[in-house]
């Protein structure tokens, strides 16, 4: 019994570990989306506007800008986790969660070590 599913089927490599490169090199072939060029580095006044727009206010007068948020823009991470850190910004401290007790009470709480979800950024960073 043949298959005409080999004949039809992309070009593509298949690698010993059982992955499949579904992008071969070729001129034609798509950029993938992991692969970052080293000329598209952001520079100060970037971050600054990407930080901006993406912030919003803050009650103690600052702006808080969402992790998530900053992940989501597709931006470079961690150069804009660097200038928020470089001009005062600090990670927000999650609420301890209320103890209830009981024999499981302890597995219920967050990590110590726990990522944080916010970034606060003073009120003078973005001038």
């Amino acid at each position: 019994m043949s298959s005409t599913l080999g004949r039809n089927a992309p070009d593509r490599t298949d690698y010993r570990d059982g992955s499949v490169d579904r992008f071969p090199e070729s001129e034609d072939a798509p950029e993938r989306p992991d692969e970052q060029r080293p000329d598209t580095a952001m520079d100060d006044d970037e971050i600054r506007a990407v930080v901006a727009r993406l912030s919003r206010p803050h009650r103690t007068g600052g702006r808080v800008i969402e992790r998530a948020t900053l992940m989501a823009e597709g931006s470079d991470f961690d150069a804009v986790i660097a200038w928020i850190e470089a001009h005062g910004g600090e990670p927000e401290v999650a609420a301890a969660p209320r103890s209830r007790g009981g024999l499981h009470s302890a597995r219920l709480s967050a990590p110590a070590d726990a990522t944080p979800l916010r970034f606060i950024i003073p009120a003078g960073a973005l001038r």
